[in-house]
């Protein structure tokens, strides 16, 4: 089975669900149990020290009846909820503030300050001699160890579960008796339960946000990916028709319009290698076919031997002409991948023009064309590959020729500003159409009107010639009008800079 991301977030989801209920039904209440019956234990105590300290104060003082005690106690129980016991040191339970009929039998008298409790022992030892006092069995107070509380049934008295904190009762230093408070457990977990139900209650409320939050997520987040993952399926079969429709302004959102973009881009670079199989099929199957047709024709007598020569030399300039493409290719897959080092020295981009322009002197006298250089002074220097740059301006400059008409003016200029030289080859001829403009770059593009006028171009020298200038960082634009002519333009750094 798939794991889609949707199933993880909900086994997410139910996982978080179980894990909470069952922390909050064990661990929580566990812990908030604990912590009641020690913030219960420590106020009662507060309580029981009082009352201790009232009991020794005025120790033989005569004011207040054993009944005010127990009234008392009484009354401080009953605010508190709890059980009040006044024992001597040997569990003897002197007076409770839950039975009177205890203190009904005592005769001694006690007597109050005025405090919480506002009590005093008037005759201790007269009550410690009384036959009729309730005793605490197996009573030990060592029981308590280093501890001021404990819980349980307290030397089996209490059926339930009790809390017990007791505080000395002390006159001359001396420990006279114990003051116990009792409080039943489950009175103290009444609040526990109050406060977990509290709890889950939350947790309820921060579960069903969850759950709202879990479906907005689906909607926005799990959805759009999952659309974009199911276009990438269809990218990676080579199907780059199909499109993203998500329209956000997040992250999602962005790498739809990526993933489109990149669609595009893959489509037209896969139209581009139909083509660039296509005509590289093309320009090396014609002279291929030439040569293999002239071969069979000398070998089979069909060319006579005193003819042969003429078209051995028809051989050897397809030949050049194959060994010129292919070097093309190569040195356009250099620049493809920027594995070319440029060599970068300062030469004379007016010296390198003029020498260059001397090569084409056959041709341009074959149409009557001429060379017009408007060159800034006599040197000109600049920084750049030098072979790369001579190649540059050899495809302009015999671009120009194939396609300017015949008798007219090739006009190269060189013109220094702001740190740059730019450098122009403007020729007077057929121009290049305006739809065309933005293609003349590509590889093994022509217009059809150069198809017309030159079947012997490769197709690719525009196209080195933007990747020769793209590896210096420069520019190269081009301005033409289609029957007026063409004028290419590009960019070197000043050599004296």
């Amino acid at each position: 089975m798939k794991r889609t991301l949707t199933l993880k977030l909900l086994m997410g989801y139910l996982l978080f669900i179980i894990t909470g209920f069952f922390l909050l039904s064990t661990f929580v209440q566990y812990l908030t149990n604990n912590y009641l019956k020690k913030e219960e234990a420590q106020r009662l105590y507060r309580e029981s020290t009082i009352i201790a300290a009232d009991l020794k104060t005025y120790f033989n003082s005569s004011e207040h009846s054993f009944a005010d005690i127990q009234n008392q106690l009484e009354i401080i129980g009953g605010y508190l909820s709890v059980e009040i016991w006044i024992t001597d040191i040997d569990g003897n339970i002197l007076l409770n503030s839950s039975d009177p009929s205890i203190s009904q039998k005592k005769q001694s008298v006690f007597i109050f300050p005025s405090t919480i409790a506002n009590i005093t022992i008037h005759s201790y030892e007269t009550i410690h001699e009384n036959e009729n006092t309730h005793i605490i069995q197996n009573f030990d107070i060592s029981d308590f160890g280093n501890a001021y509380y404990k819980i349980g049934n307290f030397y089996e008295y209490f059926s339930e579960e009790t809390l017990t904190v007791f505080a000395p009762i002390t006159n001359d230093y001396k420990v006279k008796g114990y003051v116990f408070v009792h409080k039943p457990v489950s009175e103290i977990l009444l609040q526990s339960d109050g406060i977990m139900n509290l709890m889950f209650s939350t947790v309820c409320i921060l579960f069903v946000s969850a759950i709202i939050l879990i479906i907005v997520f689906f909607f926005f987040i799990c959805r759009p990916i999952q659309k974009l993952a199911n276009i990438a399926q269809q990218y990676a079969k080579g199907n780059f028709s199909e499109k993203i429709h998500i329209q956000s302004n997040d992250e999602i959102g962005y790498l739809a319009n990526t993933l489109n973009y990149m669609a595009t881009e893959l489509d037209t670079l896969e139209e581009e290698q139909r083509k660039f199989i296509s005509n590289i099929s093309h320009d090396f199957r014609s002279p291929l076919t030439s040569i293999k047709g002239y071969i069979e024709a000398m070998l089979d007598g069909t060319i006579p031997i005193e003819m042969q020569e003429k078209y051995l030399n028809i051989i050897l300039f397809e030949t050049k002409r194959l060994n010129k493409l292919t070097q093309n290719i190569l040195d356009l897959n250099r620049f493809g991948h920027h594995g070319v080092i440029l060599d970068i020295t300062k030469f004379d981009i007016n010296q390198m023009i003029r020498t260059i322009t001397m090569t084409f002197e056959g041709v341009c006298r074959e149409k009557g064309l001429s060379f017009d250089l408007l060159l800034t002074e006599k040197q000109l220097f600049v920084k750049g590959d030098m072979g790369k740059i001579q190649q540059v301006l050899y495809n302009l400059i015999d671009n120009a020729t194939k396609f300017s008409y015949n008798n007219t003016t090739i006009i190269i200029e060189t013109t220094l500003k702001n740190g740059k030289v730019f450098i122009s080859v403007k020729d007077f001829g057929l121009g290049i159409p305006s739809d065309s403009l933005k293609k003349i770059w590509e590889r093994f593009y022509k217009t059809d009107l150069s198809r017309g006028k030159d079947k012997k171009g490769t197709g690719l020298g525009l196209a080195i010639v933007k990747e020769i200038i793209q590896a210096h960082n420069e520019n190269i634009n081009v301005i033409s009008t289609e029957g007026v002519g063409t004028e290419f333009i590009f960019t070197l750094p000043w050599g004296n800079l």
